[in-house]
């Protein structure tokens, strides 16, 4: 607190430009979960199978440690110490995602599993009691295996589905929420569960699948946006987003090729959910990039699923804000002899054509997975504004990656929690976009997809080899406790200049 006193003394001094240290007043702050990688009770109250539940129990090898979600960190029993947990961070928003098949086991509205109902309702009854804002997220990757089975992502009819699920969810719990998410990074579930295999579903036709998904979920998330606001909105006066995500790149040179593949690398991300949602239609640059690649492949059409004019104006506009997660850089260049593979692969690292690198001087996670480069959230934000028309912005997600057995003393995650929150800070009050709230990936640790438990992003330690799934807050928990207590970054000394 004493260098905050100084720190702003000295911003007292620089009269002719901005000095903050401090976010502002109503910015919201807490931390993020999900239902599978949490709630465990897979198979109990009447849930419903999902596809993450097959998914680890028919390939366990495609788990880095073989494990499931069958248990997780067994939030389903003990919400309740996870309340508590954000009430003493200070937190005044959590981030949770509803299980389509806990709600509905066989993922239609023939079967309402109250249980299942009843569990959201208290969860969401003692956050508020606690008041700290849910900000639900509609699904999380975890759909349910009847609905699969039919294609799942790849059969259109699957929008109509989510769109009774969701009117369900707002019927039900609308008075409850304020903040809706319909979807959580779709092309994360449309590129690993469909393209590469390594996610649920498990197929690998990256080529046509990722976009086949890629466009029944914009669909999904428009018919739910036009719900809500025709049915609900009046009487909730919630609002409803997406969340969408992307790695920022950095050219490799100043070369114009590296820099056509940075874009490249968020335009194939970002741009490909975004651009329709925000702006209307795919982005021009993959329409083209698919198109040509597809004639000189043979084909008769585009690989990219070409929307019709009433899609394109029943998609666009569907936000009242934009959740948005960003984890971490790399730098970007042209794949090489990519000329010599265009005419006989048929894949979407092909199309957006990067090869990615990073700076041996980056500190990397234990894990591998993330780089610390906090200049990148401030880059991607920026991108965000200058793209989308500066829409509101809550960071979904954003967090640092380290091994089981790493102790509570976890510096590098407060390292890299203060640089973003920095560079975030300089992207509010320096480049002007609009970030209403930042939520950290994750309050607690998880079971995080296909790394199992071999990953931990929790500001909560969580004992997965003691059965009563014990919690103990790191280091981190605490720093960030400070964090949303000052409403500042002690260390981060932002000027118009900067």
């Amino acid at each position: 607190m004493i260098k905050l006193v100084i720190l702003l003394s000295l911003c007292s001094i620089e009269v002719s430009s901005i000095c903050q240290s401090c976010f502002p007043t109503d910015f919201l702050w807490g931390a993020s979960t999900s239902s599978y990688q949490i709630e465990g009770a897979w198979n109990t109250s009447g849930k419903g199978e999902n596809i993450w539940d097959w998914f680890t129990h028919s390939f366990p090898e495609k788990i880095k440690d073989g494990s499931n979600g069958d248990v997780a960190a067994d939030s389903y029993n003990k919400y309740l110490d996870d309340v508590e947990l954000l009430k003493n961070l200070g937190a005044n928003v959590y981030r949770l995602s509803l299980s389509w098949s806990r709600i509905l086991p066989n993922g239609t509205v023939n079967n309402i599993n109250q249980e299942g109902v009843d569990y959201y309702i208290n969860l969401l009854t003692a956050l508020r009691e606690n008041n700290i804002e849910p900000v639900v997220t509609i699904y999380h990757w975890d759909l349910p295996l009847p609905l699969h089975e039919m294609g799942g992502w790849t059969n259109p009819l699957i929008v109509d589905f989510y769109n009774v699920y969701a009117d369900l969810c707002f019927s039900l719990f609308g008075d409850l929420v304020k903040y809706w998410l319909t979807l959580n990074e779709s092309i994360s579930q449309c590129y690993f569960g469909y393209g590469e295999g390594t996610h649920a579903p498990g197929y690998q036709e990256s080529g046509t699948l990722t976009y086949i998904c890629a466009y029944t979920q914009l669909l999904a998330h428009a018919k739910a946006y036009r719900t809500y606001n025709d049915t609900y909105k009046q009487m909730y006066n919630g609002e409803v987003g997406v969340v969408l995500v992307s790695l920022w790149y950095e050219p490799l040179t100043d070369s114009d090729e590296d820099k056509t593949a940075a874009e490249n690398g968020v335009q194939w991300a970002l741009g490909l959910f975004g651009h329709p949602i925000f702006i209307g239609n795919w982005p021009q640059v993959i329409i083209d990039r698919i198109g040509n690649l597809s004639a000189l492949q043979g084909l008769n059409a585009s690989r990219l699923p070409e929307f019709t004019s009433e899609e394109i104006e029943l998609i666009k506009g569907t936000y009242d804000y934009m959740g948005f997660n960003y984890y971490t850089t790399f730098y970007a260049t042209p794949i090489n002899n990519i000329e010599n593979i265009e005419l006989v692969v048929q894949s979407y690292g092909v199309d957006r054509n990067v090869n990615s690198s990073v700076d041996p001087a980056w500190t990397s996670s234990a894990s591998g997975l993330v780089y610390d480069v906090p200049t990148g959230i401030r880059s991607m934000l920026n991108w965000v504004a200058k793209n989308f028309g500066n829409p509101r912005i809550l960071i979904t997600e954003n967090g640092w990656a380290s091994l089981p057995e790493s102790s509570l003393n976890d510096t590098e995650r407060i390292t890299y929690l203060q640089g973003h929150l920095c560079n975030t800070l300089k992207a509010i009050y320096i480049d002007g976009v609009n970030v209403f709230g930042y939520l950290n990936w994750s309050l607690i640790d998880n079971f995080e997809w296909d790394g199992g438990y071999d990953v931990r992003f929790g500001l909560v330690e969580v004992d997965f080899e003691n059965s009563n799934r014990t919690r103990t807050p790191k280091q981190s928990y605490y720093a960030f406790q400070e964090i949303i207590k000052s409403n500042c970054i002690s260390h981060c000394f932002v000027k118009r200049d900067d």
